[in-house]
């Protein structure tokens, strides 16, 4: 067919050569430069967090005005001293990273710098990229070499800067049009307006109105059925209704779940090198889905975020009872992983800090991971700020988690508990007077080379992902219920130990089938079976292991969870049957943190007695030794007790029945075990850590240690009172606190940014110095504190806002009003707003009638084009229509997105980004023109027309009809008279030309093509 494109919102033109041209010329035309326009906040934070601690680290010292002496004449501490150059001439050509000196000489290709050794490549191309983007540098005075430098002084940056002041309770404004305002947010709106004189627009057409609504709360278009039921609706509440009706829907849920995907990086593949699977992420989607279509007080949303792990009460699943809380946890672990870094210590720094910059951005609006290196260039946020967060996450751990089985288990496990405490007690009455007790043993290890011992340890420390290993370790001379040739048998524990427990085998943990597992850790069934020791601080590398049964022990370093092999060692070792000993050579992480993390085989049991470090032959036998006495006192015990029961005493009848009714009462419970579960990523307490204050960030620099707090500007910098170990549900507390102005305006500015198409503060993840001022500040504190008395309900702010006269105002806008204020900052007008990716590809599948509306589950493979191509390609291609479903379920995999979706700026995820770029690129009309599943879509649509109004006896009825049908289904509208004339003529034109009759699909399906690359389609009004 001809190329087609538009020149306004809905009249279809054929694209001459003369048109190429011009196109082609005005492309050029808008091409960016770079000069000295303002950098955006996103560059800003890139300069600040990974460019400026470069300079910093490897540069000033000869090339700042605090140099020693000052080389080459070159300063490199400012912007304008690198454009201005030293001896060779200007250092930087923002834009050309090959034409800039800078680059030259960190490359070692004609000067080498710095001289003590090259930067690695990943800083070379972080400087690369900074150049490329044409060297983004806040505008700050340059350094001057006064010798009293700038003092960092956070409560006076608190005091003159708004967004850490309280939230504001603002009277109402006066307005002189008082029939306007439908909301008390009008009145802002409003009052502004009449200030500079300007009238807001009218409202807008109904029908735009409900394609809007329709868009902005649910992802797609309406159907011609929905729009006569919209209109049809009558009276004041008729608006209501409708957005009523759409925030009940399931789409609703699905459309402002993706939105919220866009700030914690969601992804379902790691990047980096192999882009190995990020396992079980889409249950962590679903989990948002199901909170915002149930409306979860957005509170409690943060509680699960943070702590979900450790709620006394966690929200449930009503349908299924699955813990709903801990898979908010899941976002913490989202983010890109190295497969299997060299220095471990870096890696993590370098994921806590990614970890830091999500969870600050997304609840809190200000870039905390800026300070990692530094106090904070611009905000009130210190260094000591940073490393109080990054201890929150030192004392936390990835699991994956069975969370369909948690709290079912969770309260099995301590009925399990009472019922064995009670029977030992019962029996051991009765023993009393019948058997002579076991003699004293000791229960504490006193040779120093023990690091964890399990005979001794703090209620606090005991850890463990499931219940397997019981609530608490097991002692030497603990009576204990087995079963021998099918009767029950009374034993004596002949040791003390963490032991695993048989009325837990059996338990199947269902995860995702995934594209890239390679891992031997993945394959071990871990999940919900895995005893977890205390941290500690490892001083020698040999470590010996004191277990018995048949398992797997993976030594964790740094929270890392290391890929056994030729780079980190021995880091998962095979416990076999007869062991004793398990040795692990851990001689590279010497000086590092580490754990230990025990998993039975499947129906084995497992008993782990100390860990070891450094311990000589001598110090081993001795631990042998010791716990053969234990042993030998026991099986005396055992011997005694079972010639007892052989004796003709009248209590050995009753400690019978009482051991045959405890083997009945622990089946009867045990068959209520949940056994199969599906798994999600999920995050668990570990040791309670402070972290070390990283000297300008390096990892290989511990400074001191800082305690764990919330943000100084907002709490002070005492240490939290912390009752869990991690005391993340503390800071949990911190955040929701009303008193913390960040977290109330944060999410009202994100939901304004959603409906309004620009935040009352345009920067969505900065409120700080570097992001841009609200544009009503009165309005937002007033949204705000409603927020709040609304039991912080999403969805009850959503509706303020739509059912208000500001967001239905029309997108046809007063030729003064612009003029007078042509960035639309005082909001005269609803601008047009061009859809997301998403929901251009979910509006081609809901007209063309190929949506598959299926909720939740395993992403959609991703269809791989022959472009897609390099290490860690999926096996497969997923189908070319993502077999219908909705965008949201189809695979996001950091190195193979979706080309369509990237084209219409569905953001990368690396980072938090809750304001997309909204570009207006020539790849844009190519893809709408020329991708396939684009064509098969209108192909579909253009066959679904010719069934809705079929061919008749009156051929001019019938085209017109189905045109009118096909722009109902498109833009919510009927075709005006002039569009039927285009339409019509379009369809004889390639009838004649392609000699075919006027009801032939392929003709449609050419107008069908021409409508969907109109402005109007991919626009809302």
């Amino acid at each position: 067919m001809d190329v087609v494109t538009v020149n306004r919102f809905c009249t279809p033109l054929l694209l001459t050569p003369t048109l190429c041209a011009s196109f082609v010329f005005c492309l050029a035309s808008a091409l960016p430069c770079h000069g000295d326009e303002a950098a955006n906040p996103e560059q800003l934070e890139f300069f600040e967090k990974q460019v400026r601690p470069l300079l910093a680290e490897h540069c000033y010292e000869c090339h700042s005005v605090r140099a020693d002496k000052l080389q080459a004449g070159l300063l490199m501490d400012s912007r304008a001293s690198l454009l201005e150059g030293g001896d060779s001439g200007e250092a930087m050509v923002p834009g050309d990273p090959d034409a800039s000196l800078i680059i030259e000489a960190v490359r070692y290709e004609s000067y080498e710098m710095p001289p003590n050794g090259k930067l690695s490549d990943q800083d070379i191309q972080t400087l690369e990229k900074w150049v490329q983007m044409g060297a983004p540098w806040p505008q700050e005075d340059a350094p001057t070499a006064e010798p009293n430098a700038p003092v960092f002084d956070l409560q006076a940056r608190k005091a003159e800067q708004w967004a850490w002041q309280p939230i504001a309770h603002p009277p109402l404004p006066n307005v002189h049009d008082t029939d306007w305002p439908r909301d008390d947010l009008d009145r802002f709106i409003l009052a502004k307006l009449e200030a500079a004189e300007l009238s807001p627009a009218a409202d807008a057409d109904r029908r735009a109105l409900v394609r809007r609504l329709y868009f902005d709360l649910t992802g797609l278009p309406p159907t011609p059925e929905q729009v006569r039921q919209a209109l049809a609706m009558e009276g004041p509440q008729a608006t209501a209704e409708l957005v009523d009706q759409l925030l009940d829907s399931p789409a609703f849920g699905e459309r402002w779940g993706r939105h919220w995907l866009d700030l914690v990086r969601y992804a379902e593949s790691r990047g980096h090198e192999f882009d190995n699977d990020a396992e079980n992420a889409y249950q962590y989607r679903d989990y948002v889905i199901r909170a915002f279509n149930a409306d979860v007080p957005y509170d409690q949303l943060v509680r699960e975020h943070l702590a979900g792990d450790l709620l006394s009460n966690p929200r449930l699943n009503p349908e299924t009872g699955a813990n709903e809380s801990v898979l908010g946890t899941g976002f913490w672990f989202l983010g890109e992983w190295v497969h299997s870094p060299v220095d471990i210590r870096k890696d993590e720094a370098d994921r806590f800090d990614n970890m830091i910059d999500v969870m600050s951005k997304t609840f809190l609006g200000v870039t905390v991971a800026c300070a990692r290196c530094h106090d904070h260039k611009f905000d009130p946020i210190s260094t000591a700020d940073y490393y109080s967060l990054s201890g929150f996450l030192q004392s936390s751990d990835y699991r994956q988690v069975r969370f369909e089985s948690l709290e079912h288990n969770r309260r099995i496990a301590q009925q399990l508990d009472v019922l064995d405490t009670d029977f030992r007690r019962q029996i051991n009455a009765v023993l009393a007077d019948a058997v002579p007790p076991m003699a004293d043993q000791p229960s504490k290890h006193s040779d120093a080379a023990v690091s964890i011992d399990y005979a001794n340890l703090s209620a606090g420390d005991w850890m463990q992902d499931g219940y397997s290993f019981g609530m608490r370790a097991r002692h030497a001379g603990q009576l204990v219920v087995a079963e021998q040739d099918g009767q029950p048998q009374l034993h004596i524990a002949p040791r003390h130990a963490a032991a695993s427990d048989p009325f837990w085998n059996g338990l199947q943990s269902i995860g995702g089938k995934g594209v890239h597992n390679r891992g031997r850790l993945e394959k071990l069934p871990r999940s919900g079976r895995t005893l977890r020791t205390p941290t500690i601080d490892l001083t020698d590398g040999d470590v010996a292991i004191r277990v018995h049964g048949s398992g797997h022990v993976v030594a964790c370093v740094d929270s890392h969870r290391l890929i056994a092999g030729p780079l980190h060692g021995q880091t998962i070792a095979e416990i076999k049957p007869g062991n004793g000993w398990v040795r692990m050579n851990l001689k590279r992480y010497v000086g590092h943190r580490v754990h230990f993390e025990f998993t039975p085989k499947q129906d084995a049991t497992l008993e782990v007695c100390c860990v070891t470090q450094g311990a000589t032959p001598k110090q081993l036998k001795n631990i042998e030794r010791r716990e053969a006495t234990i042993a030998a006192a026991a099986e005396a015990r055992q011997a005694a007790i079972e010639q007892w029961l052989q004796s003709d005493d009248a209590a050995v009848a009753e400690v019978r029945q009482l051991l045959a009714l405890w083997d009945s009462q622990r089946r009867e419970l045990s068959a209520q075990v949940r056994r199969k579960s599906q798994i999600a990523m999920g995050m668990m307490d570990g040791s309670g850590e402070d972290d070390h204050v990283l000297i300008r960030g390096n990892a290989g620099k511990p400074g001191k240690l800082e305690p764990r707090h919330f943000l100084t500007a907002i709490t002070g910098d005492a240490p939290l009172p912390l009752q869990t170990r991690s005391g993340r549900l503390e800071l949990a507390a911190q955040i929701n606190d009303p008193a913390n102005p960040l977290t109330a305006r944060v999410i009202v500015n994100r939901i304004w940014h959603h409906l309004m198409g620009r935040g009352i503060v345009p920067t969505t993840d900065d409120f700080g110095v570097l992001g841009q001022r609200p544009t009503h500040p009165e309005l937002l504190d007033h949204l705000a504190q409603r927020f709040l008395a609304d039991g912080r309900s999403i969805k009850r702010m959503i509706r303020t806002i739509a059912l208000s006269r500001s967001y239905q105002m029309s997108s046809h806008s007063d030729p003064a009003a612009v003029q007078a204020d042509p960035k639309n900052l005082l909001w005269h007008h609803r601008p047009p707003a061009r859809l997301q990716g998403e929901a251009i590809r979910d509006a081609l599948l809901t007209i063309s009638g190929q949506l598959d509306q299926t909720m939740y589950g395993e992403p959609v493979p991703i269809h791989l084009t022959s472009f897609m191509d390099g290490r860690g390609r999926p096996g497969h291609s997923g189908p070319l229509d993502g077999q219908g479903r909705r965008s949201i379920y189809i695979s996001v995999r950091r190195n193979f997105l979706s080309p369509f979706m990237l084209t219409f700026d569905t953001p990368v995820p690396f980072s938090t980004m809750g304001r997309r770029n909204v570009s207006n690129v020539p790849a844009q009309a190519l893809i709408l023109m020329n991708d396939p599943f684009v064509v098969a879509q209108t192909q579909a649509w253009a066959e679904r027309a010719l069934s809705v109004v079929p061919p008749s006896d009156d051929q001019n009825a019938d085209i017109g009809q189905r045109i009118d049908w096909m722009y109902q289904s498109a833009f919510a509208r009927p075709a005006d008279e002039q569009e039927q004339q285009i339409a019509t003529a379009f369809l004889q034109q390639q009838a004649t030309a392609r000699e075919l009759g006027i009801n032939d699909a392929a003709l449609w399906a050419d107008l069908a093509h021409a409508l969907v690359n109109t402005k109007e389609f991919i626009f809302l009004r």
